[in-house]
């Protein structure tokens, strides 16, 4: 608590500022207007129809305003809970049938990654191009991969199965698909496979300057296409920013994405730096190397790779929209991933470490001024005792200060 509220520099990695819109079919969603709901900005899984108090901290209840509950059937394996899909089948890892779920459109878009541009060298199709990507994507487990699987499905495209798969961290994936060696990945990987990226080179830089992650295709050690990937800024993280530097918090994006691109989301957003192109171990070593300098450091994440990050840090902070890894290693979970619960965190913290203070004082100073009392330090000079009614009134009094003082908490502004 005393780490969160003295916070002075935060680390927001790569996924936790983003959303995206879903386009699903028809028949998967169903939508009903609701009536405006008050729900509470600490405990969001309070909601009442009507204006109100909080029945767990006391604070005033928010509306969240007229909206659109929309939801959509999906099928999941109960033993590899990312593999989703929209119709019945069987897990492409194990097997096993997969399970149907009925979720939130809203929640099941908020925070994802989505597919924007596909290009395709002459002489290959940009849907062939984007089906082997997607088919080769399908089994890994980072998201940007399930950005492009979601994107190929949406575009109608049938995948493929696939041979010899293998992930290279902090590189991309490789596989072979119908006999056909198949790359998808940064230049890293192209150089690795010793493949030359040519004229893609260029237009891939072009992407980056736009937020974009782009990645190479190769097909049989030849870049053959660019598929670009984005991760549109929520309407809140703007705010939040803005928020945590008028807090005196210094904030920092840490990405594994090409420096470009993170750079173009940084000036948007208005983050004082940033560490890009960062393998999944090098997180906690920044996050170490900023101890080392003194500072006080809240790391921000919700992937698997977050998680000793989040655990060397003085304040882990997951999204509850993340890996369930993630939330284990962080001392906050922020349930609906809003980057501003960073600020109200904080605030709140402050808060009950100034509160502490005062119940330390009022637990005190009773005992400060009565025991002397008690002991006849004033009966020499003018003859008085203290009565033990009133020493046990008095320490009565000072457990009812101290239990007050801290429910003023319940209505802090945060």
């Amino acid at each position: 608590m005393e780490h969160l509220a003295k916070i002075s520099e935060t680390w927001i990695n790569e996924s936790d500022h983003v959303s995206h819109s879903d386009s699903t079919t028809k028949d998967s969603i169903h939508s009903s207007v609701a009536a405006s709901v008050y729900t509470c900005p600490m405990h969001p899984e309070i909601q009442e129809d009507h204006p109100g108090t909080c029945p767990k901290c006391g604070m005033a209840l928010e509306p969240m305003g007229e909206s659109i509950a929309a939801t959509r059937t999906e099928y999941t394996c109960p033993m590899h809970p990312e593999v989703i899909q929209d119709h019945p089948g069987n897990c492409p890892k194990c097997g096993m049938a997969l399970e149907p779920r009925t979720v939130d459109v809203e929640e099941r878009t908020e925070g994802k990654p989505q597919l924007i541009s596909v290009q395709a060298t002459p002489g290959f199709d940009e849907s062939e191009v984007l089906r082997l990507a997607a088919s080769l994507e399908r089994a890994s487990e980072h998201p940007l991969a399930e950005a492009i699987v979601r994107g190929a499905k949406d575009k109608g495209i049938e995948l493929a199965s696939i041979n010899q798969f293998d992930s290279i961290t902090g590189q991309g994936v490789t596989g072979v698909i119908d006999t056909i060696k198949v790359a998808l990945g940064n230049l890293k990987l192209l150089e690795s496979l010793s493949v030359a990226p040519g004229e893609l080179q260029a237009e891939a830089e072009k992407g980056r300057k736009e937020g974009q992650t782009v990645m190479f295709v190769s097909i049989d050690g030849k870049a053959v296409g660019l598929i670009g990937v984005a991760d549109p800024i929520k309407n809140s993280t703007p705010q939040a920013i803005s928020d945590l530097h008028a807090e005196g918090v210094r904030v920092v994006m840490l990405t594994g994405d090409n420096r470009t691109t993170a750079q173009a989301v940084a000036d948007r957003l208005g983050i004082d730096r940033v560490e890009a192109e960062v393998l999944p171990h090098q997180k906690a070593e920044i996050v170490s190397r900023l101890q080392a300098e003194g500072r006080i450091v809240a790391m921000a994440g919700d992937g698997i790779n977050d998680a000793p990050a989040l655990a060397q840090s003085h304040v882990g902070i997951a999204m509850g929209t993340g890996a369930d890894v993630a939330m284990e290693s962080a001392g906050v979970t922020l349930v609906k991933g809003d980057l501003r619960g960073i600020v109200r965190a904080r605030r709140l913290s402050r808060g009950t470490m100034r509160n502490i203070r005062q119940n330390l004082f009022f637990a005190f100073i009773y005992n400060s001024l009565g025991v002397p009392v008690a002991a006849g330090v004033l009966y020499p000079v003018f003859g008085l005792l203290l009565s033990p009614i009133i020493a046990a009134a008095a320490m009565s009094f000072s457990s009812v200060s101290v239990i007050g003082n801290a429910l003023r908490l319940r209505r802090a502004a945060v």
